[in-house]
């Protein structure tokens, strides 16, 4: 079987438009309020997202209370909240999750793939870019805990 090996470039429209280039975003929320509102958000591009599975952070994050309207918790196809009193123990889990990566190993996952015609979908992930949005999401989690606020997952 001929098998095409396709390599997400990111500035490629083409390959952004592939429902297998998934992008998402924290929000600062509060569930307390009345209506739904976002205080702050921080995006969270492709090659985040796939370097957030790839690195396991998804099911680390399982062991906190995610309030979720599927009851999965924390999962690839939902949106959930975490409330600011599980916070402090999310920063913990991020500072786990970041000593696991070696910042001088980029590897080439793959993302997926289809059976007619067969093809696997494959994405290059720098250790180095990640742990910079990291970076960007322990200071993130860190404002919206000061803030007293809670933290929503659009994935």
């Amino acid at each position: 079987m001929d098998i095409t090996y396709i390599l997400i470039d990111d500035d490629n429209p083409l390959h952004r438009a592939l429902s297998i280039c998934r992008s998402g975003t924290l929000n600062s929320v509060q569930l307390e309020d009345s209506s739904y509102r976002v205080y702050e958000s921080l995006p969270m591009d492709f090659h985040d997202y796939a370097a957030m599975f790839h690195y396991g952070l998804p099911e680390a994050l399982r062991e906190l209370p995610f309030i979720s309207e599927s009851g999965n918790g924390f999962d690839s196809w939902d949106e959930v909240f975490l409330h600011c009193s599980s916070l402090p123990a999310m920063l913990k889990i991020l500072r786990e999750v970041r000593e696991r990566i070696d910042p001088d190993n980029p590897e080439t996952i793959l993302l997926g793939w289809q059976e007619e015609p067969p093809a696997a979908y494959l994405r290059d992930i720098d250790p180095k870019r990640f742990l910079l949005f990291l970076d960007r999401m322990e200071g993130f989690v860190r404002r919206v805990e000061r803030e007293g606020k809670d933290l929503e997952f659009i994935l």
